[in-house]
């Protein structure tokens, strides 16, 4: 079987790195993905996809990019689910990424540098 996804998007929040008590860095984010047809009103939609990133992968996200940040994930599809704290079941589609690309420019200290791509 296949599971694989490619997306291209922008960062909707500034990447937050965390560690497992193993030790392990950890990324959520959230890219938002403009759709590639108008709808009934002739308008674009985005979808908002969250992805996970672990190891390396998180830490140079973390530190290279940026709200609004244009990313490309590749990866796997990933569902799970659990309860909350009212003990109902909550499901949670997200894509577990094996490789992000930078597709927009490097931000080192909020000063734009030349278009580059990086292969994480």
């Amino acid at each position: 079987m296949i599971n694989q996804v490619t997306i291209v998007g922008r960062l909707t929040r500034d990447p937050e790195l965390k560690y497992t008590p193993e030790g392990k860095a950890v990324s959520n984010v959230t890219l938002a993905v403009n759709r590639n047809f108008k709808n009934h009103v002739g308008e674009y939609e985005t979808d908002f996809v969250q992805c996970t990133l672990w190891r390396k992968t998180a830490e140079n996200t973390a530190e290279y990019c940026r709200k609004g940040s244009l990313i490309g994930v590749t990866g796997r599809i990933q569902t799970r689910n659990y309860e909350n704290q009212e003990g109902k079941k909550i499901y949670v589609t997200e894509v577990v990424a094996e490789m992000v690309r930078f597709v927009g420019p490097k931000q080192a200290e909020s000063k734009p540098q030349e278009f580059e791509h990086i292969e994480l």
